[in-house]
């Protein structure tokens, strides 16, 4: 039986649209990203999961410690769940929660926040002025990880942090140390031009040797200056964690002895955007399942909905993937719809009103701000229904 008939049989009773989970690709997957991490825990990142049940069940696994969040609001409702251990990889100027923290003693000691300026320091004592008592703030320096060449005419990486060298990072942890509420506990940086970039892009061999040139380069840089960061901050501060890596990098970034842990999320759903690495290969276990509505000619149906497009520079490599069955593509002037999709290709020649087209969203949590369940399948059979965040009435950006 194929994937196919295995997710047809598993959701007959369900009506689409809805989104499901493969247990057994998700659990290999996971398997995979504890291989590659190669000892060193990985720290969840929630964006790329975006459910709270799932989140318990991959922490429950060996190899993964903490999680990595994205808003303050969300890590304070995760940790009213019992979660702990929460790095919000992003500053934060949400007033309401930053009050809530800091006169919290159990969110205070389980959330860490990102910090990569005085400025974002100096927003956060003026919010908290008025809390009384006011508990000690965990705080974590984002370091800038691009690359950059050409006496700075060539960047490569996430705008994150302006923090890039070791004596601003101790500026920054001189700062912090004089400062009270506040105790740096952790450091991340994270290589957004090797972990999220695949090298083995469809746009050709010549391409594909390029970013890995630039990602070796990048590489090379990196664990000289992200020692050396590390060892600069650790004079004004006791470092509990340093932080780098997606599931792009693992078996690059655990190398570095400075490094204590990586960060992983999207491997465990392997969307259409990791498909495109030479360094490891997943399996798609997150998938949606849009119903054909209409049969506008013998070689083109039409499906509900479908325009869930990714976050980033918007091109191709955005918009979903037409997955089961295999050989459905976009027309060139619709593409992906807010309420239709018509698709075209052999297979659209034998589907039928009522039938069922799988799709692979381009990234991974992303997904779940579209439904508010998934549905686990294991073999041919579906075994549970769990919420995403939506399903539970958070919507956190």
């Amino acid at each position: 039986m194929d994937d196919r008939q295995r997710y047809d049989r598993a959701t007959a009773a369900l009506e689409p649209p809805f989104a499901i989970l493969d247990l057994e690709a998700f659990h290999a997957n996971a398997a995979a990203l504890v291989r590659r991490a190669g000892g060193k825990p990985i720290r969840v990142a929630t964006k790329s999961i975006r459910s709270r049940p799932l989140l318990e069940r991959v922490l429950a696994m060996d190899g993964f410690a903490g999680l990595m969040a994205f808003t303050l609001p969300e890590a304070l409702w995760l940790v009213e769940q019992g979660f702990g251990d929460i790095l919000v990889a992003y500053p934060t100027a949400d007033r309401h929660a930053l009050a809530e923290l800091a006169g919290s003693a159990e969110a205070a000691g389980r959330i860490t926040l990102s910090v990569d300026s005085a400025d974002q320091l100096a927003f956060m004592d003026h919010a908290l002025a008025g809390v009384h008592p006011r508990h000690e703030i965990r705080i974590s320096i984002d370091i800038d990880a691009g690359f950059v060449a050409f006496n700075g005419k060539f960047r490569a990486g996430a705008l994150r942090s302006p923090i890039r060298d070791a004596e601003q990072a101790a500026d920054l942890a001189a700062d912090i140390a004089k400062r009270p509420g506040y105790r740096v506990t952790g450091l991340m940086a994270y290589e957004a031009q090797i972990a999220g970039v695949g090298d083995a892009p469809q746009t050709g061999a010549a391409y594909a040797r390029l970013i890995r040139f630039m990602q070796n380069l990048s590489a090379r840089e990196l664990i000289l200056r992200r020692g050396r960061i590390v060892n600069a901050v650790r004079q004004f501060a006791d470092l509990e964690f340093v932080n780098g890596g997606g599931t792009g990098s693992i078996e690059r970034t655990v190398r570095e002895k400075a490094i204590t842990e990586v960060a992983a999320g999207s491997g465990l759903f392997h969307p259409r955007l990791f498909d495109f690495y030479s360094r490891f290969t997943g399996r798609p276990a997150a998938l949606f399942a849009l119903p054909v509505v209409r049969r506008p000619s013998p070689t083109t149906v039409t499906v509900l909905g479908g325009g869930y497009l990714a976050s980033g520079a918007p091109g191709p490599s955005r918009l979903p993937q037409p997955y089961l069955p295999a050989g459905l593509r976009y027309t060139p002037d619709e593409g992906a719809g807010e309420v239709q999709t018509p698709l075209l290709g052999q297979p659209a020649e034998d589907l039928r009103v009522g039938d069922r087209v799988w799709f692979r969203h381009a990234k991974a949590g992303e997904m779940c701000e579209r439904f508010d369940t998934l549905h686990l399948v294991e073999g041919d059979t579906l075994t549970e229904s769990v919420p995403t965040y939506r399903g539970e009435g958070k919507t956190f950006l």
